[in-house]
């Protein structure tokens, strides 16, 4: 039974090795912007919106970013602070200092059907109409930090290609011991689930983004439906970009220029924001719950188990396994700055990730799923199955 067990495992890291888009290497990077050219003529005109609940602590500087940016084109950005209790909207007015580029807009409650974030994004939107209408949306929360020349790199991109969504994996805050421990973790299985070279190939069924930065063409979005058909998404990111592809191409990767300010000083902070959505990622199903935690325990645990206590070449093929999977994490680890060593812990960060995911089900179970800024998600709304 163990040498089943280990041949299993050594064949599932063949697989993802060899054959899922090349995922751990992370090498698909905005690295290249400098190169790319400048378009041809005039640069688009961009609206930013940035949904924005009990922000405070970080919305200035992700305000001070923005208008900041060495964009050359015209640039508007609304704040939509959505009831924030903390001052979040006077902290973006004074960050801005008067430009007249920001406005700071008082969101309404949440309608039944939506989720909070894509509600809040809907009312940025809807103050847009009235404004000669911008070439390009860029979406990014407000706890984002921009690098001065991210907004015209990201044009820059999506023009050369003729992108209709660019968006770029935001480098997460890696300083606490929880943060240095779990935060790679969970950039290098989001690359897992969604392989960059994948989304960014039009002929895979692949779509993914980052929902902390993503730019979008505004006719395709339009074409797309624009957020109505989302509005329930709970992992609204990808949503966006599954109904994106479906217009153009998009393009996702890792960066240095943009950065997330939020941070986790402990591990009860990142197992709330991967409870989240890790549920809704498998759809709500019991049965694929228990086929993922049985695939993630073969791949991520049998392989240091046999390794450990099994004999033979059960044992041989576990620590194969083991050294494989180190391997495969090595990249992410450097990106973050952490010792290539780091790697020989990923069995036991994937099964923190294990709990975190039954605990995802277990708050949709108590009508918590979903959860954001203290709100559940659209499926706790009384009229959710009218809704669908």
């Amino acid at each position: 039974m163990s040498l089943a067990v280990a041949l299993a495992a050594a064949l599932a890291w063949a697989v993802l090795l060899l054959g899922r888009g090349g995922f751990w290497r992370c090498d698909v990077t905005d690295r290249d912007a400098a190169s790319l050219p400048e378009p041809a003529g005039r640069w688009p005109a961009v609206a930013v919106v940035v949904p924005a609940r009990d922000e405070a602590e970080t919305i200035g500087a992700t305000v001070a970013s923005l208008l900041a940016q060495d964009y050359p084109g015209p640039l508007r950005i609304v704040v939509v602070d959505d009831r924030s209790r903390d001052g979040t909207a006077a902290a973006a007015r004074a960050a801005a200092g008067g430009d007249p580029r920001l406005e700071v807009v008082r969101g309404a409650a949440r309608p039944a059907g939506w989720t909070g974030k894509l509600w809040a994004l809907r009312q940025g939107l809807a103050r847009l109409a009235g404004a000669p209408p911008a070439d390009y949306l860029l979406f990014t929360d407000a706890d984002i930090r921009h690098a001065p020349d991210s907004l015209r790199r990201l044009v820059a991109r999506a023009e050369a290609g003729g992108a209709v969504l660019v968006s770029l994996m935001a480098r997460l805050r890696c300083e606490s011991p929880a943060e240095r421990a779990l935060i790679p973790a969970f950039v290098f299985f989001f690359q897992m689930l969604y392989p960059f070279r994948w989304a960014n190939d039009p002929r895979a069924r692949t779509a993914a983004a980052a929902g902390g930065c993503v730019l979008l063409r505004r006719a395709a979005f339009e074409r797309a439906g624009g957020l109505e058909p989302i509005r329930g998404a709970i992992i609204d990111d990808c949503a966006l970009a599954r109904r994106m592809k479906a217009v153009g191409p998009i393009w996702i990767g890792l960066t240095d220029r943009v950065a997330s300010l939020r941070g986790y000083a402990g591990v009860g902070g990142i197992r709330r924001m991967v409870a989240r959505t890790a549920y809704a990622q498998l759809g709500y199903r019991p049965l694929a719950l228990a086929g993922m935690l049985l695939a993630l325990a073969l791949v991520f645990l049998a392989p240091p188990a046999l390794a450990l206590s099994g004999a033979g070449a059960a044992r041989t093929l576990g620590a194969a396994g083991w050294l494989a999977m180190a391997g495969a994490f090595v990249p992410i680890a450097r990106f973050y700055g952490l010792s290539p060593a780091w790697s020989l812990a990923l069995p036991g960060i994937a099964a923190a990730y294990m709990l975190f995911t039954l605990d995802s089900a277990w708050q949709e179970a108590r009508g918590r799923g979903g959860l954001w800024k203290g709100e559940p998600g659209p499926r706790a709304d009384p009229s959710r199955a009218a809704d669908g």
